[in-house]
């Protein structure tokens, strides 16, 4: 097995955890504040999440020998990050987690769960995380308008690398944060001198608090957007590589690594689509056999980055809040645009799609559950109408 080992795997795999890691903790930390977590709560589940992306990567891909990818649901921290605060606190968003991670493993132990959330019509779930990602995206143009010294030299990074690489426009933007942070705020006296003392792993346990309103404001919307826009496409990467697995157990064990996480403030952990890509293609090693090593080695790099979140969520706390909203809204731009135009590609469901996209980026909330619920499900009726008049035979 470790003659498997080569300079290709090793770098790609590190490239492909850089890359995880840079273009999305800032989304997971602004849902997770969002809805509720005290900053030592956010740095506890962005560590919580990074160790159980490594280490289940590593388990998975050692014990199949495939390179499987493991992520955080980006998706879902954004679904966090437009829900705003629910009523009981981050104990009931730690809650919804919880059950957010059993479903996941009920839906690959029984098929049909599984078979349920894929049934949920294309258009509408991407309209719903079109509408869950718009608000996000406005980050960058308001950053820019805050102060254009601190948010133009984040939105120019990304702008400039992406023309050049695509995959490291936001690590990008991610650097130019950090010159912007160091050369451009004044920050308190000794703070930089403190940061010191965020350097051990942030570890706090959260007691969860089951609601209602957390059941179907949070866990819900998190379960599908987490299923239908992380790991029912990790598996596609995967078979695009001539990767044939059974998704089942790949979907039980990612649940059960949440379930891991969630009382540490981690919301959910996925298969990778696009770090999977790196780890699966021909760059990662010329024999498809041994491209599992990446997978291993990106594994290591989250497990690492998540042993400095603590002195990562504390030096991003120095900064203007709008300013790592920038750098998330620029991560999302992407997912924003491919949401959009599968949920408007099918003619006959358009009119759902944007009863949906309309309904969940409106962000309204009704008796604490998050407007991606009620999009969800004000689109979905639209559509049973749609289809149920196109049906009706026509009259004499």
């Amino acid at each position: 097995m470790l003659r498997d080992i080569s300079p290709q795997s090793i770098f790609m795999g590190l490239l492909a955890g850089f890359v995880g890691s840079a273009s999305s903790f800032a989304v997971v930390l602004q849902g997770l504040t969002a809805v509720g977590a005290t900053p030592e709560q956010a740095a506890s589940g962005l560590m919580a999440l990074s160790l159980s992306m490594g280490l289940c990567a590593i388990v998975l891909s050692l014990k199949t020998r495939l390179p499987i990818s493991i992520a955080w649901s980006t998706p879902g921290a954004a679904l966090l990050a437009t829900s705003g605060a629910i009523d009981g606190g981050f104990a009931v968003a730690v809650g919804a987690f919880i059950i957010c991670a059993i479903l996941i493993i009920i839906s690959g132990v029984w098929k049909p769960l599984g078979r349920a959330v894929a049934g949920i019509p294309a258009p509408l779930a991407n309209a719903m995380l079109a509408g869950v990602l718009l608000g996000l995206c406005f980050a960058p143009v308001k950053a820019a308008a805050f102060d254009p010294l601190l948010g133009l030299p984040i939105v120019i990074a990304w702008l400039v690398v992406g023309r050049i690489n695509r995959l490291l426009a936001v690590p990008a933007a991610l650097l130019a944060f950090i010159g912007v942070m160091i050369f451009g705020i004044d920050f308190p006296p000794n703070a930089l001198a403190n940061l010191g003392n965020s350097i051990a792993p942030p570890v706090e346990f959260i007691m969860p608090d089951f609601t209602l309103a957390g059941l179907v404001g949070i866990a819900l919307p998190l379960f599908i957007v987490t299923m239908a826009s992380q790991n029912i496409p990790g598996t596609a990467v995967l078979r695009a590589n001539d990767y044939d697995t059974p998704p089942g157990p790949l979907f039980t064990v990612t649940g059960i690594f949440s379930l891991l996480s969630a009382p540490f403030g981690g919301h959910a952990v996925n298969l990778a689509a696009i770090t999977a890509a790196l780890c699966a293609g021909k760059d990662a090693h010329p024999d498809p056999a041994k491209r599992y090593w990446a997978a291993v080695f990106g594994g290591v790099f989250y497990i690492a980055f998540g042993l400095l979140a603590g002195l990562v969520t504390a030096f991003i706390s120095l900064a203007p809040s709008i300013l790592i909203e920038a750098v998330a809204g620029l991560a999302l731009i992407g997912a924003f645009a491919g949401s959009a135009v599968a949920a408007f590609r099918q003619e006959d469901a358009r009119e759902a799609a944007a009863v949906t996209f309309i309904v969940t980026a409106a962000g309204l909330t009704f008796y604490g559950i998050s407007g991606a619920f009620w999009g969800l499900l004000a689109g979905g009726l639209i559509y049973l109408l749609t289809h149920l008049r196109n049906r009706k035979p026509p009259t004499a």
